[in-house]
């Protein structure tokens, strides 16, 4: 049962991350004039993206993470039902790892390796910014616990700074991190 959650929290994963990266086909619309005043005259809020996965590929800020959740088979899981809150690293995140990591961390034989990193930034719940507290402990998918720490009014998880919170999806919330958090050995 705690493999297949965590099969599920990482496919959640990636598929926001996929959604985040813009994956997604472009397509062309028409619309009529009338139509078009019609609908700026309601203030309608835009229809959250359906998964967390789908806001990582929605971004080209988080291509590598996308691929990393392709890698580990987590889209699938991450797409799920949820809630999931996803702690995002971005692409320079990822770029800042010593030199290596991340091929050796794509490749076949490190998938459980992969998979315990992408878990890590994973949280069971949809945890938005207001329900984060200085010295707060989040259990994530893989089983360890991450640290929050709010400074001067800045959020921090394991010391990786959130430069974007409460990205909603229907499965959940992503907050952006600048670093990826790896779990202690």
């Amino acid at each position: 049962m705690k493999k297949t959650f965590i099969s599920m929290m990482m496919t959640a994963s990636f598929a926001v991350m996929l959604t985040a990266c813009g994956g997604g086909e472009k397509t062309e619309t028409t619309t009529d004039t009338a139509a078009t005043e019609t609908s700026a005259a309601v203030d309608t809020p835009a229809a959250a993206p359906a998964t967390v996965v789908d806001i990582a590929v929605g971004s080209a800020d988080h291509s590598t993470l996308v691929a990393a959740v392709k890698a580990a088979e987590l889209v699938e899981t991450l797409s799920g039902a949820g809630p999931f809150t996803v702690f995002a690293p971005t692409n320079a995140a990822f770029s800042a790892l010593p030199a290596g990591t991340l091929d050796n961390l794509l490749k076949p034989e490190s998938k459980a390796d992969l998979t315990g990193i992408l878990t890590y930034h994973v949280v069971a719940g949809a945890l938005k910014a207001a329900d984060l507290k200085d010295g707060q402990k989040l259990k994530t998918v893989n089983g360890a616990e991450l640290t929050v720490t709010i400074k001067d009014g800045k959020v921090m998880i394991d010391g990786a700074n959130v430069t974007a919170a409460d990205l909603t999806a229907g499965n959940g919330v992503v907050h952006v991190l600048d670093a990826v958090v790896l779990p202690k050995k």
